[in-house]
């Protein structure tokens, strides 16, 4: 669901609105560098403290800095939510649900009694690394990626269910031809080893004993390096498509009808002539000008005369 937020009024909520959502001033974008610092450090913190030598000497410090960073965001969203017109739709919006879900773990320690219940909340506490998300929020370049992901997503689609049929087909081939003592006990035993083979992972918990068998096996490695590139490719395509959408104009240029200016060029890179229609070129003199406006009058004129009655 796309959201834009909008301030909640003038004055003080207008000003820490600014402050929070937009970057365009010094006090924003210290606020945004500071909240970037704030998820990596938690982030941080939650990877250090998943090592069990480290838990064990510095548990308590981590039960600290858990607390705080939970409390700074909290305070965060809090702040978020004062200064929105729409704070339930903000909620409801990807980075919302990403604030209370990074927050709400520990918050749950509170009111859920037991010692084996803890455990369950110590596990929903690795939820905080949604934190991350919140990175792409500052990343301008994140709606061009996304943006082309979706625009490939037939194609790779397309792309998956032709592996997976690729997949089903030698893995029942193999299921057939080799013995149960090789591991192929199963179609879906058969299609965890065709997925490994067509990946070119490799474990080598399950591998074919019979001639026919490693024959379909070389064969899987080698369709699985002819066609990893695939899905790479269609999205590298989109995501040049989008680059060259938002740079370049489509637009033809009057002189010579080449249509792929950038959008800020004012001259034409093939035959130089002045791409602005709507303004005449700098370049020429007064009098050229002046007779530019003047047939630009006559032609606005002219379109806003209604046709002769029949």
């Amino acid at each position: 669901m796309n959201h834009h937020p909008k301030p909640a009024g003038e004055g003080l909520r207008t000003r820490v609105f600014q402050i929070i959502f937009e970057s365009d001033t010094p006090l924003a974008k210290g606020f945004d560098i500071a909240l970037i610092a704030a998820i990596l450090t938690s982030v941080l913190v939650v990877m250090l403290e998943s090592i069990e030598s480290l838990r064990a000497d510095y548990g308590t410090w981590f039960f600290w800095l858990e607390w705080g960073f939970t409390i700074a965001f909290t305070l965060e969203l809090a702040v978020r939510l004062y200064c929105l017109e729409r704070p339930l739709q903000y909620l409801k919006s990807f980075y919302g649900m990403v604030d209370v879900i990074a927050i709400l773990p520990t918050w749950l320690t509170l009111i859920v009694p037991g010692a084996q219940t803890l455990v369950m909340v110590r596990l929903l506490r690795t939820l905080r690394i949604f934190r991350v998300l919140r990175l792409m929020e500052f990343v301008g370049e994140g709606r061009l990626l996304v943006g082309a992901l979706k625009r490939s997503s037939h194609q790779i689609f397309l792309f998956l269910f032709t592996v997976f049929m690729l997949v089903t087909i030698f893995a029942s081939i193999v299921y057939l031809i080799e013995p149960r003592e090789a591991g192929f006990t199963s179609i879906p035993t058969a299609i965890y080893w065709a997925i490994v083979t067509l990946t070119t992972v490799g474990y080598g918990d399950i591998v074919p004993v019979t001639p026919l068998g490693q024959a379909i096996s070389v064969m899987v490695m080698l369709i699985g390096y002819s066609i990893i590139a695939v899905p790479t490719g269609v999205f590298s395509a989109e995501v040049i498509r989008s680059i060259r959408a938002d740079r370049y104009s489509d637009e033809a240029c009057p002189g010579c009808g080449h249509d792929r200016h950038e959008q800020r060029a004012r001259y034409c890179l093939r035959c130089g002539t002045w791409l602005d229609e709507n303004t005449p070129d700098p370049h020429l003199s007064d009098k050229a000008q002046e007779a530019w406006w003047q047939a630009r009058e006559e032609a606005d004129d002219d379109e806003e005369e209604p046709p002769p009655a029949r």
